[in-house]
């Protein structure tokens, strides 16, 4: 054997060697903490006190909103989950034999909760937020898995994943995991009250927030530097502000009454909630009890707050500013108020921190297709925000939005014509 081919033969088996090593290693990722499933599982409690208490979690954990698709069943599943990689069909949840839950046992639901994997072992899309749910106790695991099996059975199973390769490979999957996911437990730190902690736990594991207000790079992992700093929400639509920047959302300088009203119920003096946190709001958050609400709350509130660099102001022409003055005088003073102060139950623009963002797609979205504040009990007739996408010109709309986001101390760069047009595309 020649020099060269002796190299190439060690090149080769030390590859080889590399790749063997790597599948170990991604397989030895995939099963940490994975103690094998009993012979005979645990059927789900009847005890009522424990269904009530998965009934409580699986609505502040807005289970119904992923997993019922419009004018189906609730918890049926069936709900396309739009993701970078193509669309996700959730599970269905209730009781049926052959479609859902009905063959589970607890510990195979604790299984799917903690390690992202179904009954049968295949790894489970991270759609499936398990990144979050793995940080449950297996108590509230159990709870939420009696609530599930008491609900009517519905025969439904959700259409194949529309998923290109690899992204549709358990491979790419396996790998996926090995890099960004690791089973957890409940968030607790000994230096901090048991409230805080109660907290740290609805945030993190039940309403698992880090979800949507957390970035994710370009294999879709979470990028745990910039945890809570505010992300796009999968199409491009809706921006999941920073939960930790004074400019976006976060709470820290609020009242704590005024962030728990936020939560609650969807306004307060400060501001209301629209878009995809509306639906947070009426089908999650206004249920949590008092105690929980106040625990969210001031886990929220202590935040360590990074405010993000902002880029510079750029405001619009003169010419269009004007333009946008008379926009707002004929079709928006009406509610809003000739100072952007807020009429009758109408929210207030000026010094409004979602009027302000340096993302204007959350205004351009409500402008274009309109939407309402959640309706709930400490609001129960939501004042609505008409589209506008048939009255006005996208030029029109820019112009608008660019003086409401200059006018009465607000200071935001302008809004142009193009992204009016691509908020229209993207409904």
């Amino acid at each position: 054997m020649t020099a060269r081919r002796r190299l190439l033969w060690m090149l080769a088996c030390a590859a080889l060697a590399v790749l063997v090593a790597g599948a170990a290693a991604v397989r030895w990722l995939n099963h940490l903490d994975e103690a094998p499933l009993p012979a005979q599982g645990t059927a789900p409690s009847t005890d009522p006190a424990v269904v009530e208490r998965g009934a409580y979690l699986a609505r502040v954990g807005n289970c119904i909103a992923c997993h019922s698709a419009p004018g189906g069943a609730p918890l049926a599943g069936a709900l396309a989950v739009q993701t970078p990689f193509g669309a996700i069909y959730s599970s269905n949840l209730t009781p049926d034999a052959d479609t859902g839950l009905g063959l589970w046992t607890a510990e195979e639901f604790w299984r799917a909760l903690h390690n992202g994997r179904s009954r049968d072992g295949r790894l489970l899309y991270p759609a499936f937020p398990y990144t979050s749910f793995t940080q449950l106790t297996r108590e509230d695991s159990d709870a939420l898995f009696a609530f599930l099996r008491s609900v009517p059975a519905v025969r439904q199973a959700p259409p194949a994943h529309e998923l290109a390769f690899p992204a549709n490979s358990q491979g790419a999957l396996a790998l996926w995991r090995a890099l960004y996911f690791r089973p957890g437990s409940p968030p607790h730190d000994e230096a901090q009250p048991p409230q805080w902690n109660r907290g740290a736990y609805l945030v993190r594991a039940v309403a698992h927030c880090a979800a949507c207000h957390t970035p994710r790079n370009a294999l879709g992992g979470l990028r745990g530097s910039a945890d809570l700093t505010g992300a796009w929400l999968p199409g491009g639509r809706w921006y999941a502000p920073s939960l930790v920047d004074p400019a976006e959302a976060s709470l820290a300088a609020w009242p704590p009454e005024e962030a728990a009203a936020l939560l609650a119920s969807g306004v307060s003096r400060h501001g209301s909630v629209s878009g995809p946190m509306a639906e947070v709001v009426f089908t999650g958050l206004q249920y949590l009890d008092a105690g929980d609400l106040d625990a969210m709350v001031g886990y929220l509130r202590a935040l360590e707050q990074r405010p993000a660099r902002k880029a510079p102001v750029h405001a619009a022409p003169p010419a269009v500013l004007e333009r946008g003055r008379e926009v707002y005088a004929q079709h928006c003073a009406q509610c809003h108020g000739r100072q952007g102060e807020g009429r009758g139950g109408f929210v207030a623009l000026a010094g409004r921190r979602a009027v302000t963002l340096e993302h204007a797609d959350n205004l351009v979205q409500m402008l274009v297709h309109g939407g309402y504040s959640p309706a709930t009990r400490g609001n129960p007739r939501p004042h609505g925000m008409p589209p506008f996408a048939q009255q006005l010109s996208d030029a029109d709309m820019a112009a608008v939005l660019s003086y409401i986001r200059s006018a009465w101390g607000n200071q935001a760069s302008a809004v142009n014509a193009m992204d009016i047009h691509r908020a229209r595309e993207r409904r």
